[in-house]
């Protein structure tokens, strides 16, 4: 039996067009990518499923337990299987094909889990949050800037098994790339598992590069002229969508720091120096998420202050002309009043005194106004 055959025997997918496409594929080697909305475009939860021995990747197909038994035997290569979205029906038999601990299998399947690293015997199950930048014309109030997804690997000392969920963060691109560096992969499982850390790191400093410049572009309208008028609303959506990239990425720092300095037996000393070199660029992208929280922070601070100074300078000139308005009116409101002996009542120049009065103290009051840059 094929290992196509044999693994629509383990996952229970047998029907017409399940896996069989998966041999023809994985004959072509063909280029995997997961980015559209559907589960897999192997027809299953099953990605791909290929053997390396000596760096190299075996060609043509081969019974699944055949090749895990072979592996095992001879201690030599291993065997990488890539799964998406499965359901626990189509992992169960390969979770006991492998081995692998319940607890870590129902995480697998479920998702949702934060970045972690656990140690089940000889096996080793790791969870990476992905991330991507979602492209947008216009940043506004709610906008996506940030969308997030899940790696997890099971690494043994002769099979690695990823399990992604989301519909980014293809993996298709990353195994053509050991691929073509056979002398990593002849490191063993524990160089697949590097090479995922160090991909999915990668994308977290280009997201925090790309949400930069939502960052700055913000800045930019709000230090403007009519900076005041900005919508706030812009600014709190990239805190929602920066707290979510935290949450991404810094629960992530503790697994890589084991990686890098605690002994496993799945991962080689010369390996984890490897995963040094990987906690070194997940603290960079650690430190530009925090610079970009204060940044956002402040910026929030200076628009409500902005606001607050427009708030005031309306007041000012809503002060200024209800004092040059009040003037006329407290005279008119005297002379307005139905008594028979008033000043100047019956005298003729009253009449265009009164108006000079109001014209002379209206005018000293829009000076003094406009001098002291209320009006």
């Amino acid at each position: 039996m094929s290992m196509a055959g044999n693994l629509r025997k383990v996952t229970g997918l047998d029907k017409v067009g399940g896996l069989r496409g998966v041999a023809r594929l994985t004959r072509r080697r063909v280029r995997v990518d997961l980015s559209h909305p559907a589960r897999s475009p192997l027809g299953s939860a099953v990605v791909n499923c290929v053997t390396y021995q000596d760096g190299v990747r075996v060609p043509g197909s081969r019974d699944l337990v055949d090749a895990v038994e072979h592996v095992r035997k001879t201690d030599e290569g291993f065997v990488w299987l890539g799964l998406h979205e499965p359901t626990a029906r189509e992992f169960a038999s390969i979770a006991e094909l492998f081995g692998l601990h319940p607890l870590a299998v129902e995480d697998a399947v479920e998702a949702h889990q934060r970045p972690k690293l656990e140690r089940y015997g000889e096996t080793l199950f790791a969870v990476f949050k992905t991330v991507c930048y979602v492209e947008h014309k216009e940043l506004t109030a709610t906008s996506e800037v940030v969308n997030t997804g899940e790696i997890m690997v099971f690494v043994g000392t002769d099979f690695v098994i990823t399990v992604r969920h989301g519909r980014h963060g293809s993996l298709g691109p990353l195994r053509e790339e050991l691929e073509a560096n056979p002398e990593q992969l002849t490191k063993g499982p524990a160089a697949v598992l590097h090479a995922i850390a160090d991909h999915v790191v990668d994308d977290y400093l280009t997201v925090t590069d790309s949400v930069q410049a939502d960052i700055d572009q913000v800045e930019t309208d709000v230090f403007a002229e009519n900076g005041a008028r900005v919508d706030p609303g812009r600014i709190y959506q990239l805190k929602r969508e920066l707290l979510e990239l935290k949450r991404a990425v810094a629960p992530l720092a503790r697994p890589v720091l084991e990686l890098a300095t605690r002994p496993e037996r799945v991962v080689a000393p010369e390996i984890q120096a490897y995963f040094r070199d990987v906690s070194d660029h997940l603290l960079r992208a650690t430190e530009q998420i925090a610079a970009f929280d204060e940044l956002l922070n402040s910026i929030l601070q200076a628009h409500l202050a902005q606001v607050s100074v427009a708030q005031n300078e309306d007041m000012r000139k809503i002060t200024a002309w209800a004092a040059l308005i009040a003037v006329p009116t407290m005279v008119c409101g005297v002379y307005g009043m139905n008594f028979d002996y008033m000043p100047e009542l019956r005298w003729k120049l009253g009449y265009p005194m009164v108006l000079v009065v109001i014209a002379v103290a209206c005018t000293a009051l829009y000076r003094g106004f406009k001098r002291n840059g209320w009006l």
